[in-house]
């Protein structure tokens, strides 16, 4: 069963100018930049009372939003995040229900430092789903 909502993560063309944005003239904290190569993406976390938005920008080649990018050049939503408690009993369950893993399937450690899934857009209403375990 999933918790609540994590982040939103939206893949943008310029991550500096993104987050000035965020910063400047929504008001928001926005985190410094943060290179994640196993995953080829920078993320930047814009912290708010009630969520967190995940901006997301390549780094480097093979990167799994770049192709995203280049069908959206101006950015755009990515996929949602939700908690769950038991990221393996998690997967085992939506398996069982016919849901498709992404990769391998087994979890890697994502932005947070947490063991992370991703699930088939194709499963889910069109939505790319992170579950993220806490």
């Amino acid at each position: 069963m999933i918790g609540k909502m994590n982040h939103v993560a939206i893949v943008v063309p310029d991550l500096a100018a993104a987050s000035r944005i965020y910063e400047q003239t929504l008001g928001a904290r926005v985190s410094l930049p943060k290179d994640m190569p196993e995953h080829g993406v920078t993320t930047v976390f814009v912290e708010l009372p009630n969520i967190k938005v995940e901006l997301l920008h390549p780094l480097g080649d093979g990167s799994p939003v770049q192709n995203f990018l280049e069908r959206n050049p101006s950015g755009g939503v990515h996929h949602v995040c939700y908690e769950v408690e038991d990221i393996i009993k998690e997967r085992e369950r939506l398996l069982a229900q016919g849901a498709r893993v992404l990769g391998s399937g087994e979890p890697q450690i994502g932005a947070h430092g947490k063991p992370v899934l991703f699930l088939h857009p194709k499963d889910f209403c069109g939505t790319l789903i992170e579950l993220e375990q806490v």
